[in-house]
């Protein structure tokens, strides 16, 4: 039975989860809560891939002494040897009385495995899906069971919706303040996927500078995919000095080799961006965010290949003449590309609507 004091603490366990926000990928985002006789007496989260999960780091935050407590995990705890040994056998070890899980694991691995591993060991299981649980790996879930990782469409636009002057002038729409906003969307990102007229006319870097983000191993730099269907990326693009896996994905009759990158030839004459997501997916991608221009992103808008798009208005007007976001072709009201505002937010002198797809 689930009380209110459990969700009390499957909240903590979430927020603790929220630290590794940048650095967990390709694994879930977990956070960890010991609580005995009321008394909170371990705290843990998993840092980054290949180290301690949360149950491991708050069972040694705990002095290893947590026989007859109650253990608080945002995610059900995982029953398989991977890069590290099942947290199952170190709850089992360490006699805890009680586990109580925010959200069952998707991962067929585990996918309840681990909650039953528990109960056979005499351990009282209690677990509920708690939505904040589910919604700081909805990217991992959505790679497991949908294979295709979470996939944030990033745009900076006027308030008339436009990107660039009609010479493809844009630097810059938005305020320094949103420019430095959207450090945090790539530094949480396993990809960033852009396309090559992004490449050729504003040569991006598409890296994280924020030294914010540093968790004290370094910078995670996101791999960055361009869909370059004939292969015209430059060797001296700038994304080639981001410090990150470059990836140029390709139409079936474009080069099949680049000085700098890895290239992923699709059979078809074109960019297929479904196939992109698949791939990224198998790669360990659990979330991308797109930064590129109005075809690209039109694509993924149209083809419903997105799930949350974030949006920087500036109190700007381009005019008629000015580069819309999205190439898209609508003709009737019905078939308009449809989201839940999500969030809205103030960001200099910019406002930020997060939005999500309306399924």
């Amino acid at each position: 039975m689930i009380g209110e004091l459990d969700r009390l603490f499957l909240r903590r366990a979430v927020e603790l989860a929220e630290r590794g926000l940048h650095s967990t990928t390709p694994n879930p985002r977990v956070g960890c809560v010991i609580v005995r006789d009321g008394r909170v007496i371990g705290r843990g989260w998993h840092v980054r891939s290949g180290e301690a999960h949360a149950e491991v780091n708050a069972i040694a935050d705990a002095g290893n002494d947590v026989e007859g407590a109650t253990v608080y995990v945002s995610l059900e705890p995982c029953c398989h040897t991977g890069l590290q040994p099942p947290c199952t056998e170190a709850l089992i070890r360490g006699r805890v009385r009680r586990v109580v899980g925010a959200m069952q694991d998707p991962d067929p691995r585990v996918a309840g495995k681990g909650y039953r591993a528990l109960r056979a060991a005499g351990i009282v299981v209690d677990s509920v899906e708690l939505p904040e649980a589910f919604q700081i790996n909805a990217g991992f879930v959505k790679r497991l069971t949908v294979g295709r990782p979470l996939v944030r469409i990033k745009l900076a636009v006027s308030l008339d919706g436009r990107t660039a002057m009609a010479s493809g002038e844009s630097q810059w729409i938005t305020s320094a303040e949103a420019r430095a906003d959207v450090q945090a969307w790539r530094a949480r990102s396993c990809a960033i996927v852009t396309g090559i007229g992004t490449v050729l006319s504003d040569d991006p870097r598409l890296n994280v500078r924020d030294a914010a983000f540093d968790g004290g191993g370094g910078i995670r730099q996101p791999m960055i995919a361009v869909a370059d269907t004939r292969g015209r990326t430059p060797a001296a693009a700038r994304i080639f000095n981001a410090g990150a896996r470059v990836v140029i994905v390709t139409g079936g009759r474009a080069p099949a080799c680049h000085p700098h990158a890895e290239i992923v030839r699709q059979a078809g004459a074109t960019v297929d961006l479904a196939e992109l997501l698949s791939w990224l997916a198998g790669e360990g991608c659990n979330e991308v965010l797109v930064e590129a221009g109005a075809t690209v992103a039109g694509t993924f808008l149209r083809d419903d290949l997105w799930d949350e798009a974030v949006i920087y208005l500036a109190p700007k007007l381009l005019g008629n003449e000015a580069r819309p976001m999205a190439d898209l072709t609508i003709e009737r009201l019905a078939s308009a590309v449809r989201g839940t505002i999500r969030d809205i937010k103030a960001v200099g002198a910019d406002l930020r609507v997060v939005l999500a797809r309306e399924l």
